[in-house]
């Protein structure tokens, strides 16, 4: 197993390196509309940790102009110029799932029209195909009822085989959940055992929001949101660097944001483990919340900015351009965004919400996307490492 991750510094001590690099108060003045701001900007000017009342002032600010100020000199501060996306490819095994969540459309039981099962066989097929490079393999599924957790230790074999050159980044905090039930092992030995087959990364899906009240109500069949962090924090110690998600847009309150955010950031202040956190537009189409009208381009930017100005201790904010549309999200890098995703091919849980996105981007595009908002564009590894930029655009997925 790799050495655990030195933990995060500690920064509850209202010392925030880098935020008061925001403009003066005087200058701020003529930028921020919203009154409400102003205290926040004084606490980020003094380098000082944002709390639940100014979460709250933000998450419902529509100075949408005056977030984005606060939010790009934060990201800034960061990361510089620099944007960042990733050659991936996402592997989805299977969407036969006990849990039957009612915001998600890409689910079924077992034996209903629509669901699907690859072989570990099948899905290292998938993830052959093409002879462009990929560095990430990025692999999600369902809680399926029948699978034995041998299944999923095979799987990453057959995928390393497959692609001996890309991290393997596989199973949210639910699926390692799932995988203990089933086998009767710890999740901690869960993830020993994954380790040795090749994960080396988690993707940060499943947390939804971790408010009981939208738990028991949307999804009550899956993880609680302490054993979400719980199962977070274990990967961390062992060396797994994970993701962290929200989902909003549907019956969550403000508030409920605003909490989701701060105990992702103590999960943060004590494991240190998470590379980034990623807001998930909520998609409702063919979805049991389908009444409910898509998010817009003011909250899905609030909502990120918001983000970057609350998880100080979050070294990246990812635009998911699949959720966001490549638009917006090339828009969301001047509001605290630095990471793009990446190429992923053949994209489907969001699809079949009635997502409207390609399957897939180019390093090109991406590239471009990246260059025209003004930004840097840096490829990575898994790990947020640079890689060396291409020597020429690549125009096919």
């Amino acid at each position: 197993m790799p050495v655990a991750p030195a933990a995060c510094q500690d920064q509850a001590a209202s010392n925030l390196p880098g935020l008061s690099l925001l403009p003066p108060l005087d200058f701020r003045r003529g930028i921020l509309s919203d009154p409400a701001l102003l205290p926040v900007a004084d606490k980020l000017s003094a380098g000082q940790r944002l709390d639940l009342a100014d979460g709250l002032a933000l998450m419902n600010s529509r100075d949408l102009l005056g977030l984005g100020t606060l939010a790009h000199a934060a990201r800034v501060a960061k990361n510089g110029d620099q944007a960042f996306y990733v050659l991936n490819r996402h592997i989805n095994y299977s969407n036969v799932c006990v849990n039957g969540c009612a915001f998600c459309a890409f689910g079924r039981e077992s034996g209903q029209e629509g669901g699907f099962l690859l072989s570990p066989q099948e899905a290292a097929a998938k993830a052959a195909q093409g002879s462009l490079p990929v560095d990430e393999l990025h692999v999600v599924g369902s809680c399926h009822p029948d699978l034995p957790f041998g299944y999923y230790l095979e799987l990453l074999a057959a995928l390393r085989a497959a692609r001996p050159g890309a991290t393997l980044k596989a199973f949210t905090a639910v699926e390692i959940a799932h995988f203990s039930a089933i086998s009767g092992k710890s999740a901690q030995e869960v993830l020993e055992e994954l380790y040795a087959a090749g994960l080396r990364a988690m993707p940060g899906g499943g947390a939804e929001v971790f408010a009981p009240r939208v738990r028991e109500r949307l999804c009550p069949n899956k993880t609680s949101g302490q054993e979400w962090l719980a199962i977070s924090g274990l990967a961390h110690a062992l060396g797994i660097p994970t993701n962290a998600t929200m989902l909003y847009g549907h019956i969550e309150t403000a508030q409920e944001r605003v909490e989701h955010l701060l105990a992702l950031r103590g999960q943060q202040d004590q494991s240190g483990g998470f590379s980034a956190f990623i807001p998930l537009a909520f998609h409702p189409q063919n979805t049991q919340l389908d009444r409910i009208a898509p998010t817009g381009g003011l909250d899905d930017l609030r909502v990120i900015a918001a983000s970057r100005l609350l998880l100080d201790n979050f070294p990246h904010i990812k635009a998911y351009w699949v959720m966001l549309g490549p638009k917006l999200a090339q828009v969301a890098l001047s509001f605290g965004a630095d990471d793009l995703d990446g190429t992923i091919v053949e994209e489907r849980i969001t699809h079949m919400a009635g997502g409207t996105t390609a399957q897939g981007l180019s390093e090109g595009q991406l590239r471009g996307m990246i260059e025209a908002a003004g930004f840097m564009p840096v490829r990575r590894d898994s790990f947020y490492n640079p890689l060396p930029a291409p020597a020429r655009a690549v125009e096919a997925a």
